[in-house]
């Protein structure tokens, strides 16, 4: 079901999502003027509003970008723009408890995520479906694929898991009681570091408050609590990734600290259609660092599935540093789940 509401739309800002970084100047709110209120399309979940937004052509093959934890739709935009201008629809949803969407205070369940995500792909017709989520988005996503994977045409998990290692459960939990203890901002003190380069963070050091003030002003604190406290009665998808069937690119940073090469290796050995790429020089948040170069993977990923050229294979690349560079296959007989050059073992 969708509708439109009336409310201020944030213009696409150089803000900071909590755990993904943006670098920008946030729009205050005393700048915002009545005649920029926005009519946003949203879909009802139950007495929800999900708000989400469509670019490109009617009828061309779509990609579904879904948020990190504490991100908001906004910061899909050049997404949007280089994917539509590759001929694919763009369509990016703000979750519940995140962005322009509402954003209840207790009883956010993942369940009620992947419902959004159908809620959305069922506004996108019958044109090939293509999903891709980062971190908390790319477990939605795998969700969504697990229970309604005949409705995609192809996959592509961002710095995501598919179980909790005891690494990121007490990360998690702790992350949970700085957002508890100290809000927002505390919050933020400790993703930033963990989720960004010291290349993207040096420019930004002197100017940190501004940068972290559209995280704030976007993201509430129990919405934040209560999307973090729906992993309390989680369940690893491990034993259920083999239901996934469809073509699977699943992307790593090199330097991912919060979800590392581990967690991805899961999905690799699980999706029986995938491949691994490791991002050079990336972090936890590479969808913004490289946003370029994540664009053109994920589309010239959904142009090889359909011009059936994918074979996943569950192999191991190396992306190239630079949008339209050459896929580089990991060397063989290395193992690719360590930080040196190890070989493998003799099987």
């Amino acid at each position: 079901m969708t509708k439109s509401w009336e409310n201020f739309r944030l213009r696409p800002s150089p803000g900071i999502d909590l755990s993904q970084g943006a670098k920008c100047q946030p729009i205050p709110r005393s700048k915002l003027d009545i005649d920029e209120v926005n009519r946003m399309p949203f879909l009802a979940h139950g007495s929800h509003r999900i708000r989400y937004e469509l670019d490109g052509p009617l009828g061309a093959p779509a990609y579904v970008l879904v948020n990190g934890l504490t991100q908001y739709s906004e910061l899909w935009a050049a997404y949007r723009d280089a994917l539509t201008a590759r001929g694919f629809r763009g369509a990016t949803v703000d979750l519940l408890g995140q962005g322009a969407s509402d954003k209840p205070e207790l009883f956010i369940s993942q369940d009620d995520q992947v419902e959004a995500l159908r809620l959305l792909i069922g506004e996108l017709g019958d044109s090939p479906i293509f999903l891709s989520g980062i971190s908390f988005g790319g477990l939605i996503a795998l969700r969504y694929a697990i229970e309604h994977g005949e409705r995609l045409a192809g996959l592509v998990p961002m710095s995501a898991f598919a179980e909790l290692s005891p690494q990121l459960l007490l990360l998690g939990n702790a992350l949970r009681t700085g957002l508890i203890l100290g809000g927002t901002s505390y919050l933020q003190d400790l993703l930033l570091p963990m989720n960004l380069s010291d290349s993207w963070l040096k420019p930004l050091l002197s100017n940190l408050d501004a940068v972290k003030r559209q995280g704030w002003l976007i993201n509430d604190v129990y919405a934040l609590q209560n999307l973090m406290e729906s992993f309390l009665d989680f369940r690893p998808l491990t034993p259920l990734l083999p239901a996934i069937r469809t073509p699977t690119m699943i992307l790593n940073g090199e330097f991912d600290f919060l979800t590392p090469r581990s967690l991805h290796e899961t999905l690799r050995v699980g999706i029986s259609d995938s491949s691994l790429v490791i991002i050079p020089n990336a972090y936890h948040a590479f969808t913004l660092e490289k946003a370029a170069l994540t664009a053109d993977l994920l589309a010239r990923f959904a142009e090889d599935v359909l011009a059936k050229r994918w074979q996943g294979n569950k192999a191991v690349w190396i992306a190239p540093d630079e949008p339209g560079g050459e896929m580089i296959p990991f060397p063989p007989g290395y193992d690719h789940l360590r930080a040196i050059p190890v070989q493998k073992a003799a099987p």
